[in-house]
């Protein structure tokens, strides 16, 4: 009967280290659990300098509101164009800025997208509106924007804590708790316990807090409540993402609105889709590896320069480098051009944004040549060097000592 005592504190203590290790890899305790959103001001008492940087950032400025900022819309309202058939005044958000801005007005409590859009690199405007069978969803909504809600089809991503019954939000914008879920325990008594940290996730969860949001994809359960949702309903950081959510899917061979026909994305907000497929994925690389999105001076919130980033793990002469006695000799670039840096082949910019606007893959993959032949998959070589051909770049490609030729010019 003695033992009995010993027992329970046995087991006590090894819920507790349970518990702990919970904790420690980022998995909210039950406090956590059954926090509620408190908004991302309220981080910024303990966290000052990060919730600085981080509202400079596009995540923290996606959304914004033309009346509390006046500097929102980009181009001149005032100059006609035929396919602005909209005033200032119509227009309640301002979505983007860097490659493209869109604009949604606001009727009833829902929000619909305005017919045109600026096209932030070239400085036109361009008709919006999303085709009938090209993303999934347009099946079941009509061919009309004015009856296209925001609502079911966007804000979930572009907000924190979008509540489909009331069509409120805790905060618009990727705040804090998009990443870290739910703070007001964590915000009354901070410990590690009580709040989600990507860092200390395994690296398939911490993937997923970028995934939930940067990829295409479908609800597990559609339609929720008679609407069909283009986004996790339902998930939060400290659940399962692939509970809620699953990828768009592509066969082999095909192209598709979404993807080339060798899977890789065709597309913007593909690079979880992308990364997913990625050799770097499968070995434990997480997006944070590469990005902070509290904010850097870097583009796309890089944590370092990209002609230095990817040199931090595959420098030359380390197992993972590029086995040459310099970069230049692998590559066959010149030092300094865009050819010698390693986004230049292993993520070129051939998944369309707007227009001939391209942004990078996320497969880290390279792509031959013969791809674009075979497949008409965009390689980086003619991308890049638009007046050649295939052709030349498969001859250049054999005289290449450094690669096989199985690989990348069969």
């Amino acid at each position: 009967m003695k033992q009995y005592p010993l027992l329970i504190l046995a087991l006590v203590m090894t819920l507790a280290a349970v518990a702990m290790t919970f904790a420690v890899q980022g998995r909210p305790a039950a406090a956590q659990a059954a926090a509620q959103y408190v908004g991302s001001a309220r981080c910024s008492s303990c966290h000052m300098d990060v919730y600085q940087r981080w509202s400079k950032t596009r995540m923290a400025n996606v959304v914004r509101d033309p009346v509390a900022h006046p500097d929102a819309i980009i181009p001149d309202l005032n100059i006609p164009n035929p396919l602005v058939t909209f005033k200032k005044s119509d227009i309640a958000f301002v979505y983007g800025s860097k490659w493209k801005q869109r604009y949604f007005t606001k009727v009833g409590d829902d929000y619909f997208p305005l017919p045109a859009q600026w096209d932030v690199q070239h400085k036109v405007w361009r008709a919006y509106k999303v085709a009938l069978g090209t993303d999934w969803w347009t099946a079941y909504y009509p061919d009309d924007n004015a009856k296209r809600p925001t609502g079911p089809l966007c804000d979930g991503c572009h907000s924190v804590n979008y509540n489909i019954a009331t069509k409120t939000v805790t905060e618009w914008n990727v705040g804090c708790e998009k990443c870290h879920g739910p703070g007001s325990v964590h915000a009354a008594q901070p410990t590690r316990a009580n709040i989600v940290n990507p860092a200390r996730l395994d690296s398939n969860s911490a993937n997923d807090t970028c995934i939930q949001c940067h990829s295409q994809g479908k609800p597990k359960s559609n339609p929720i409540d008679g609407k069909y949702y283009d986004w996790p309903v339902g998930f939060r950081m400290g659940l399962k993402l692939s509970d809620y959510w699953e990828l768009e899917e592509h066969k082999l061979g095909t192209t598709t609105f979404t993807h080339y026909a060798d899977g890789t994305a065709h597309k913007n907000r593909m690079q979880g889709n992308d990364f997913s497929t990625s050799l770097m994925y499968s070995r434990g690389v997480t997006c944070y590896n590469c990005h902070d999105v509290h904010g850097t001076v870097n583009n796309a919130d890089l944590r370092k320069p990209v002609d230095q980033l990817c040199m931090t793990c595959h420098g030359v002469g380390s197992e993972n480098g590029p086995h040459t006695a310099t970069l230049q000799q692998h590559t066959h670039h010149a030092a300094g051009s865009e050819g010698n840096q390693c986004v230049g082949c292993h993520m070129p910019k051939i998944e369309p944004e707007i227009s001939d606007v391209m942004v990078r893959s996320h497969t880290f993959k390279f792509i031959s040549p013969t791809l674009t032949d075979d497949l008409n998959v965009p390689n980086p070589c003619t991308t890049c060097h638009t007046d050649k051909t295939t052709t030349w770049a498969i001859d250049n490609l054999r005289t290449w000592p450094e690669f096989s030729i199985w690989r990348v010019a069969r």
